[in-house]
Order: C-alpha cells, then structure tokens, then sequence
C-alpha cells in the first residue's frame, strides 16, 4: 500500500507543471492569468461536487464546520494563490525553474511543519539528513535556473 501511496505523490507531482501550462494557455484565451484561476477553480469545483453527489458522501455538519480553528479555512485562499502564480510565472521562467522553485519552498516548508508537528503533521525532528536534502535541492535549483 505504501507504494501505492508514493506512486499517488510523484503522479500528482507530474500535474503541477502541466497544470500550470494548461492554465497558462487558457489564459491566453480568457483575458488574462485571474480568470484562467477562476475557470480552473470552478471546474475542479464542479468535479469535486459531482465526485461527492455521485459517491454519496455524507455533508458536513455545521457544528462541526464551526469547530475549525480560522486558519483551516485558508486553504482555498492558498490554493489560488498557488494556481495564479504558476499561470503567471510558466511562461516567463519555464517549467523546470518554476517547479524547482516550488519544490525548493515547499520541501523546506514541510520541514519546519514536520518539525514542529503542527496541522495534523506527524512530529519529525530537523536531523543532519533532512537539513543536507534542502541544502542539495537548493543546489539543484540553482543549476537548473543557470545552467
């Protein structure tokens, strides 16, 4: 199962910079970077209501929705800005510098968060291991970005 899992991962990390892309080219056609966003969003919320009505999953309570600290609900808020960036950003600095970049900041984001244990995050020490993998991708990045 823990293949499956890794497998899910690196097939989702194969979206991002076709997402971005694809975004980048709609953009070309519906003024601008924001509504490309907007368009991409409100399909993926389309799919995802009609994954919910058609698997009949259970709707969330109100009680429960209250009980969610405030910062549960920027998710949204950080996936668009995720998204728009990623339009604005393909075509000016290429696949490969964009993703590099997102990977760079989202591998030294996940270390803190693991560190810290915080959001659901099992709690995962910064070790000598983990400090040489962001020192090596950071490394990477930059060979990507000028060579």
């Amino acid at each position: 199962m823990l293949f499956f899992w890794l497998s899910l991962a690196f097939v989702a990390g194969m979206m991002m910079p076709l997402q971005a892309g694809v975004n980048s080219t709609l953009a070309l056609h519906s003024q601008g970077a924001i509504w490309a966003s907007f368009i991409s969003f409100l399909i993926g919320t389309l799919v995802l209501f009609a994954v919910v009505v058609g698997m009949r999953f259970d709707w969330p309570l109100l009680s429960d929705l209250k009980q969610a600290p405030w910062w549960a609900w920027t998710g949204g808020f950080m996936g668009a800005l995720f998204v728009t960036t990623g339009v604005f950003l393909a075509p000016r600095i290429g696949a490969a510098t964009m993703i590099a970049l997102f990977v760079a900041g989202q591998l030294i984001t996940s270390v803190i968060l693991d560190h810290l244990g915080w959001a659901t995050f099992p709690q995962l020490d910064i070790t000598l291991g983990r400090m040489l993998g962001v020192v090596f991708l950071l490394v990477g990045v930059v060979l990507i970005r000028f060579y």
